[in-house]
């Protein structure tokens, strides 16, 4: 065998090994380092923030490090408030509201705040009111951005750097989640940031929280990011405001791997600073036997007209009212009165989800319109 077919089958057997055998190399250590070992001692992670549990007299887990949760709301619920408590939970490690601790190690006390959506002026007064929450006139751990002036994937880029150079991090919030892509229906965007949420967790061991909104047909997290992000996430919780007394925010956790924490709500004072609703239920519990239709959500009044016209296409005026107080009576547990349903019909009218070709003619559903937000 001459030495050159003898060369050129060693570089053939280099390039075999370069293709095939280094990479088997790194599949093995990633069977090593993925591997569950049932035997492994494996410390649970460390509580990012709790909240107090007036009953138990035990702190709630809300967030845990390495893992990352989901804020859901309408517009307007108080989503913003309710974050800027946690921040101010967090960043001082203290009892906020009598309710909400933040448990940061002292080697990861560094909180990080994205704001997508505001301009900086907005960005400036949300700081300067955990400032006020937490009598700190500039905390040294916190480092607040605003990306409203970047396209998606410059907000991406830019998270995923400063998270990465930033020393002693511990707590990551992403207010606006949506805005990191073009399209919050596009299965491929919601699944890379999913994707992203959970490497930097786990890489950097933070806790990140995220806001997201609700439909407004429905209480479901918007697109397929929602979907996406709610299956991946330790904790939900649904900020909204009640029904019944519009001052009153309720934090309710929809899904949780860690035992629910408690319902609790919170108010606005005269100062623009949370505070805790005392005796919401009580509160809101007496307001609701003066209920009015005209306070019900929007949605919700769309999701009466859904339950009516599931039952046919058209239905003239009297089998309309008959209908609809039997579709609250479903859905809103209680029966609405004649003047009620006038109310409703009128409304529901006005705003084209109730159509008539001509006077008297039979009623047949519209459409409802759901703005970006």
């Amino acid at each position: 065998m001459s030495d050159s077919i003898k060369n050129n089958g060693k570089e053939m057997s280099k390039a075999i090994d370069e293709a095939f055998l280094i990479p088997n190399k790194n599949l093995n250590l990633w069977e090593t380092k993925y591997k569950i070992d049932v035997l492994e001692k494996i410390p649970p992670p460390e509580i990012a923030f709790s909240l107090f549990n007036t009953e138990t007299q035990k702190n709630d887990i809300l967030g845990t490090l390495g893992n990352f949760s989901v804020i859901i709301g309408k517009a307007k619920a108080g989503k913003s408030f309710y974050i800027n408590t946690v921040l101010s939970a967090v960043v001082s490690s203290s009892l906020i509201l009598e309710r909400i601790k933040g448990h940061l190690p002292h080697d990861k006390n560094v909180v990080i705040y994205i704001d997508t959506e505001q301009g900086k002026y907005h960005v400036q007064k949300a700081v300067k009111r955990i400032c006020t929450q937490i009598d700190q006139e500039n905390p040294i751990n916190l480092h607040v951005y605003y990306l409203r002036p970047l396209t998606p994937a410059e907000r991406l880029d830019f998270i995923e750097h400063i998270i990465y150079v930033t020393k002693n991090l511990g707590f990551l919030v992403i207010d606006g989640i949506k805005d990191l892509v073009t399209s919050i229906n596009d299965e491929e965007q919601a699944t890379n940031i999913a994707s992203k949420l959970l490497k930097w967790s786990e890489d950097l061991n933070i806790h990140i929280t995220t806001v997201l909104h609700q439909n407004k047909s429905d209480t479901n997290a918007r697109g397929h990011i929602g979907t996406e992000l709610t299956n991946k996430a330790e904790t939900v919780l649904e900020v909204a405001k009640s029904e019944s007394d519009k001052s009153i925010t309720i934090v309710t956790p929809l899904q949780c791997r860690n035992i629910e924490p408690q319902v609790f709500a919170f108010e606005i004072n005269e100062f623009g600073i949370p505070i805790i609703a005392e005796n919401f239920e009580l509160r809101t519990e007496t307001k609701q036997k003066k209920f009015d239709v005209t306070d019900l959500e929007d949605f919700k009044k769309y999701q009466l007209l859904t339950e009516v016209f599931s039952n046919g296409e058209s239905f003239g005026y009297k089998e309309l009212e008959t209908q609809l107080k039997l579709a609250s009576k479903k859905q809103l547990s209680k029966e609405l009165g004649t003047n009620a349903i006038t109310s409703l019909i009128t409304y529901c009218k006005n705003n084209s989800w109730l159509l008539q070709e001509r006077a008297k003619a039979p009623y047949t559903i519209g459409t409802f319109q759901e703005d970006e937000i």
